[in-house]
């Protein structure tokens, strides 16, 4: 796009573009309950404890029930996918299975968030990731690794939920959620990334579960880019994605007063930010504290880091962990 004119006119038409081009803005956003009645919230649409936590399997995450493709036989090419952020394919198993798969960076970051929130009692699609596959009939023979999503039969995407106004905004476990979507450094939370599914299971009745979606944006940084000043978009990006460096370079607590927490966050979101308070960082630490070594590992182990990304990455997690349990005092 070229926009011609001195500095000031071409500021102003970029404006005009953006404008006309129907970019969504949430300068100021409030969070606000659509819950009718706050006493009877079914919380368990959005979480439910994890009372087994301790011995939840990371490595297969929630679709433990659900095995990862076999990658010994070429996976049918059905489309390709130019949404987002990454390029990816849909597929076809040899079982009929279709598989929504996501390549490049986001495709670690999305399986190791989603193991972590599922661990903590959160509602997740099952994620695997695999770094070798290969697919027939389509324009690459060798895509190369990625995050593949199967679409499953007792799963029926119901629609979208917004951060800012559903029926949880309230509770700990929602306020909890952000917390652990801060200390994983994810800054992609559009309201597009959240799902509503009703779920039925072959051993019990339909459930409506509440997502979150596509959480590739992560294990990065989170930054402000100057033009956000300007055009607080949500399109816009606001952070790195699967970056260690900058992973390990960005704190999570800055400071206290009160109930107040202050986080080393970057981006558009502070209206929803700001309603998490030092019980809510406890209680999300605390619910992340219940994991061992091993979990951690696994999880991470899951998505393809080395030995060495896995250690640092854990011990950066633990230290975030460590500072929301200090708050308790």
């Amino acid at each position: 796009m070229t926009v011609a004119g001195n500095g000031s006119d071409r500021l102003a038409r970029l404006a005009a573009i953006l404008i006309l081009a129907g970019v969504s803005a949430c300068a100021v956003r409030s969070v606000k309950t659509t819950a009718p009645d706050p006493s009877a919230i079914e919380i368990t649409q959005l979480w439910q404890e994890p009372l087994d936590l301790e011995t939840r399997d990371l490595f297969l995450g929630a679709g433990r029930e659900v095995p990862p493709p076999n990658q010994s036989t070429p996976l049918e090419y059905v489309a390709t996918d130019t949404s987002g952020y990454s390029p990816g394919y849909d597929v076809r198993d040899a079982n009929g299975v279709m598989w929504d798969v996501k390549l490049g960076p986001e495709a670690q970051t999305e399986v190791v968030a989603s193991r972590l929130l599922w661990a903590a009692g959160y509602h997740q699609v099952p994620t695997y990731y695999v770094a070798d596959w290969t697919m027939s009939g389509g324009p690459e023979p060798r895509p190369g690794p990625g995050r593949f999503r199967p679409d499953l039969a007792g799963w029926k995407e119901a629609g979208e939920w917004s951060w800012y106004e559903n029926d949880f905004v309230t509770t700990q476990p929602f306020k909890g959620l952000v917390v652990i979507n801060l200390m994983m450094n994810n800054w992609d939370w559009k309201t597009s990334n959240n799902k509503i599914y009703d779920v039925t299971q072959s051993d019990g009745p339909p459930e409506r579960w509440y997502v979150v979606r596509d959480l590739g944006a992560s294990f990065g940084r989170t930054n402000f880019p100057k033009l956000l000043n300007w055009f607080p978009m949500r399109g816009l990006g606001q952070g790195s994605r699967n970056n260690l460096e900058d992973f390990e370079r960005q704190g999570f607590i800055e400071g206290t007063g009160g109930d107040r927490v202050d986080f080393e966050y970057n981006g558009i979101h502070d209206p929803l930010v700001e309603t998490a308070t030092t019980g809510d960082v406890v209680w999300a630490a605390a619910l992340l504290s219940r994991l061992s070594d091993a979990q951690w590992r696994d999880a991470f182990r899951a998505a393809g880091y080395s030995d060495e990304e896995i250690s640092r990455f854990v011990a950066k997690l633990k230290s975030k962990v460590a500072e929301g349990l200090a708050l308790a005092s």
